[in-house]
């Protein structure tokens, strides 16, 4: 057996210092949900099923076109970042599944990766393809496209390589694998928007035909990055267009990072789950573009109303409705760590808000077309300060109360910092 990253007797130590505040707050928050008719407790079960995924290429720190500032002790390995990974699901109790990134996370001895993931009390989410830069030692350059190159060897070494993320998916137990692709390009004329598209689909089909019956194959668009002109796959449009020509396995991923500023980002998940294709979420937060912010942190309200239309299909059990959920942020200035926690609480927080939504009043103001009180209704939801039903939540599976805290306290990153030298580059891959 594995001993877990932070001693248990620290958590439970640092536990009964807020303990009787949070009980306080608990019951009280319990009152004030009653006399709308809630039973706190309903809810605390209902939050505990939500879990969100870690990518293991989260717990490296990031960086812009112009720098990268490394954490001390960061991960240079898949087994460091387990390790890492691990703190995160031990404190915050909502995080017990990873997504590994090939060929970011490689090993000579997956069994025993299985072994460490398990001790650890993790297992693996899906796998998430890389055809966006060129590795050592390949054999043609992804400068100008990857599924989508109009060299028929391009494509095939990124079909290849697509294949092989399913292999090694199958060998840690996946059972979905992402597909995001960096292909566009930068100057009007430079490609035939039809073509392309159409390389993209039939290097698609092979990729799907490897897929086993029980995978799903999750599409992800993006607006631009690094083409800036045009990309293959900019919006949800195109993801739902491809996902519906490729078949029943295939569905759209919404990264919350990745549309255009305003667009109506809750209104594409309602669409998506209408017509049964909407695979998950990568979550983050954005103000101007990108996903490089933490979930919630800039625009809360969004992620609510997200959740709103989540809770909405879960209530009423909409067909092929099982969504993954997965943070994908890159953390330039913070310990990705930390961030990591308070985004899995974050989005914890959303979940509980959008379940004590009163739905039934909602829909009746919605059919007596009174919009200010339909209005009133969903945000009185989002005002609510649900945080001790995420704590409670926390503390009783064995996690912190106050997660961040019981991790500073644990001097990790320090003990971290003396173990494992910092690199310039990041052994998540990423700049």
């Amino acid at each position: 057996m594995h001993k877990l990253p932070i001693p248990t007797e620290l958590i439970e130590h640092e536990n009964q210092k807020l303990i009787g505040e949070l009980n306080r707050d608990f019951d009280t928050l319990g009152e004030k949900l009653s006399r709308r008719n809630i039973d706190i407790e309903a809810i605390t079960s209902r939050t505990a099923t939500f879990e969100v995924a870690i990518p293991t290429w989260g717990v490296g720190t990031g960086g812009t076109r112009f720098a990268r500032f490394p954490e001390a002790g960061e991960p240079r390995n898949l087994m460091e970042k387990l390790e890492d990974c691990a703190v995160i699901q031990q404190l915050g109790r909502a995080s017990p599944t990873l997504s590994p990134h090939f060929p970011w996370d490689t090993s000579d001895d997956w069994n025993a990766v299985l072994e460490y993931t398990h001790a650890l009390g993790l297992t693996f989410d899906a796998v998430n393809s890389n055809t966006f830069q060129d590795q050592p030692g390949q054999n043609y350059s992804y400068k100008f496209g990857s599924l989508t190159h109009h060299d028929a060897a391009v494509r095939q070494q990124a079909i290849a390589h697509n294949i092989n993320c399913i292999e090694l998916g199958k060998k840690i137990g996946s059972k979905a694998i992402t597909v995001w692709i960096a292909d566009g390009s930068n100057f009007a004329g430079q490609q035939d928007f039809t073509h392309s598209f159409e390389l993209y689909l039939q290097s698609m089909k092979e990729i799907y035909q490897h897929l086993p019956d029980d995978w799903q194959l999750f599409i992800e668009h993006k607006i631009y990055e690094p083409a800036l002109y045009s990309t293959v796959i900019q919006d949800w449009g195109s993801s739902y267009l491809a996902a519906i020509e490729l078949g029943n396995k295939a569905k759209c991923l919404v990264d919350l990072g990745h549309h255009a500023p305003s667009t109506n980002i809750e209104m594409i998940v309602a669409r998506l789950i209408q017509f049964k294709k909407l695979a998950g979420f990568h979550f983050n937060d954005s103000k101007y573009g990108d996903d490089d912010l933490d979930a919630g942190s800039i625009a809360p309200f969004q992620l609510f109303l997200i959740f709103n239309e989540l809770i909405t299909a879960e209530n009423r059990h909409a067909e092929t409705f099982q969504p993954a959920y997965m943070l994908d942020q890159s953390h330039n200035v913070t310990d990705p760590i930390e961030s990591l926690i308070a985004s899995a609480s974050m989005v914890r927080k959303s979940y509980t808000q959008a379940c004590i939504v009163d739905r039934e009043a909602l829909q009746n103001f919605q059919v007596a077309n009174d919009p200010m009180m339909a209005h009133k209704t969903l945000t009185a939801a989002f005002e609510a300060d649900v945080s001790a039903v995420v704590a409670m939540t926390r503390y009783r599976a064995g996690g912190a109360i106050d997660p961040i805290r019981v991790y500073r306290a644990s001097q990790y990153r320090n003990n971290k910092a003396k173990t494992r030298p910092q690199e310039i580059s990041s052994s998540s891959g990423i700049v």
